[in-house]
């Protein structure tokens, strides 16, 4: 395993040979994946949480990422100008464009869409052939956030990820197809083709293993070994039917013992395939050892550079490569004498503008959209307002889902989940039925109208905000907090549980902790709601849409912050 002084100058070796951030400025837009000379004998591709985004699309960065505790203003935890800063991006460039939601709607014509199967297909086979024998790995996401996703329980992206050369994944929200479909694909579509692993992955009646804990791929010679890392609250965060003959979790013992026995088998290179959060990533770098890099995922940040952990026995590279096909990790190690000794890191920006389709691929996309055509396209409403989600609170996209369940459900307060995925729409643009289930395309999608006091309505705001700002990563499943419509309320993320949330107010007066009020909201995780069934958000939101038919700027329904005065997880500006 590779010492911490290596590490560093493996860090710092990567900033001066890779791309710098602000090299588009000095070498022209042209030029953008040239500098991608390989480094070292071992080369690894990354992608994560792409939510079935096969074609380009735009993703707007947060203008809020908040951390708490000693994740204060660090790495993911920060945003905007101070990104930038941190980083050494140059501000106006498509790096920063990339990183940040600084200037979005300008930059965003400017620039173009990003990513797009077709796209990153190209980049791919670029970069694979200045790297013989190199691995694509995908973090997981992969098969959940499109329309055609869910109506072809997955085998869009299935497909997809075959052709682009995936070699290893884990995963999440693919267990929301159901136990019997993940091992439908995995045994079937995947068999021999690409590997599956989740070493805290087991059966609840006898603790045995799901899937492979890792693999070992030899690489010019040398035995990697990749072991994956599965969503360890997917029984929580999302519904637990799915799943419930497995267990999930953290699981620090069997996965040390994971990285042991890879070890022991003879790797000279451990890569952890996550889909923990970074956050959850850098608690678990110091405290299991032999893991030379974990390649992250879930919680959507785009870092440009990784961290760097110390722990008992050395350190260990900690990574996350962003969400919805705008990033590509490029990995290169040194490996020498039994160990890692050097490496060199990229994220790169996918640009579906500097790149061409790859034929093949798109020519899969236009074969699996065709029976959809005319569906994905309906026009819905236009919108007059940028229209995103992503922030650790409402964005305006799920501004518009709570206005629409409010009215549509003639209820007083509406509850959206914080969910980190969904697609961004640029002022003028028609919302079609697609963009609507970028939005919204789950396999739980009830609508909920409840009667609900005002003391359960704040302990559900504590539940959640506890989730997002425990100083105690491990007690974090990285999602943001739960969008609210109607209701307006203060938020302090640096205080304790139980305390965090005051100030409830509705129509100017005082929620009452004894009175009930009619909350809307939808994706309900509980068995009973799946036997109450409903109507899909979409239907719901449809609706809405169709009647408004233009949509103006949403007005934010911001919480009160309180505690984060000078924080660099927020803009100056925000939102």
């Amino acid at each position: 395993m590779m010492r911490r002084r290596e590490f560093l100058q493996g860090l710092v070796a990567a900033a001066v040979a890779g791309l710098p951030i602000d090299a588009t400025r000095a070498a022209g837009d042209g030029r953008l994946y040239d500098p991608l000379r390989p480094f070292g004998n071992v080369g690894l591709l990354h992608i994560t949480d792409c939510h079935a985004q096969l074609n380009p699309s735009r993703f707007r960065e947060p203008s809020v990422n908040l951390g708490v505790g000693p994740a204060r203003g660090k790495p993911p935890h920060l945003v905007g100008e101070a990104l930038l800063k941190h980083f050494g991006i140059a501000p106006g460039t498509r790096t920063a464009h990339a990183f940040t939601h600084l200037d979005f709607e300008r930059a965003a014509r400017v620039y173009g869409a990003m990513g797009g199967f077709a796209h990153l297909s190209t980049l791919v086979k670029r970069l694979r052939s200045q790297r013989p024998g190199a691995l694509l790995l995908d973090g997981g996401d992969s098969w959940q956030g499109s329309a055609t996703s869910l109506w072809t329980r997955g085998q869009d992206m299935v497909d997809a990820a075959k052709l682009l050369g995936v070699d290893v994944m884990t995963g999440h929200w693919e267990f929301t197809y159901g136990a019997r479909r993940v091992k439908e694909v995995v045994d079937g579509d995947f068999s021999g083709r690409i590997d599956f692993i989740a070493q805290n992955v087991r059966t609840a009646d006898f603790s045995d293993p799901v899937f492979e804990p890792y693999v070992i791929k030899t690489i010019n010679g040398i035995p990697v070994a990749i072991v994956g890392q599965a969503f360890p609250y997917t029984p929580i965060a999302n519904p637990r039917y799915f799943v419930r003959d497995w267990t999930f979790g953290i699981q620090e013992e069997s996965l040390q013992k994971a990285v042991d026995a890879a070890r022991g088998k003879g790797a000279q290179a451990v890569v952890l395939l996550s889909h923990n959060g970074m956050d959850v990533d850098l608690k678990l770098a110091s405290r299991v050892t032999g893991i030379d890099v974990i390649l992250g995922g879930h919680t959507h940040d785009g870092v440009p550079q990784p961290s760097i952990v110390a722990n008992r026995a050395g350190s260990t590279v900690v990574t996350n490569a962003g969400c919805n096909g705008k990033f590509i990790g490029v990995l290169d190690l040194e490996v020498g004498n039994g160990r890692v000794t050097d490496f060199r890191y990229q994220l790169l920006p996918v640009f579906a503008d500097l790149l061409s389709e790859d034929a093949g691929m798109a020519a899969l996309i236009a074969r699996v959209r065709a029976p959809y055509a005319t569906r994905l396209a309906e026009p819905l409403a236009v919108t007059d307002g940028l229209l995103y989600r992503r922030g650790n609170f409402n964005g305006t996209f799920d501004q518009l889902i709570l206005d629409g369940l409010m009215r549509e459900k003639n209820a007083e307060i509406a509850f959206s989940p914080g969910f980190r995925w969904g697609t961004t729409l640029l002022p003028g643009q028609t919302i079609t039925r697609e963009h609507l289930m970028e939005q919204t395309a789950i396999t739980y999608p009830y609508v909920t109208a409840s009667e609900l006091t005002g003391q359960t309505i704040k302990t559900i705001l504590e539940d959640v905000a506890d989730n997002l700002f425990n100083p105690d990563p491990y007690y974090q499943q990285g999602g943001d907090m739960v969008r609210v419509g109607g209701m307006r309320y203060a938020i302090d993320p640096t205080a304790s549980i139980g305390r965090r949330i005051s100030r409830m107010e509705l129509g100017g007066k005082a929620i009452d902790a004894d009175k009930k009020y009619k909350v809307a909201g939808w994706a309900p995780v509980s068995d009973d709601a799946k036997a109450a069934g409903g109507e899909a958000i979409w239907d719901v939101i449809e609706r809405y849409l169709r009647d408004q038919k233009t949509i103006k700027p949403p007005r934010l329904n911001l919480p009160k912050l309180a505690g984060v005065s000078g924080d660099p997880g927020i803009a100056a500006a925000s939102p």
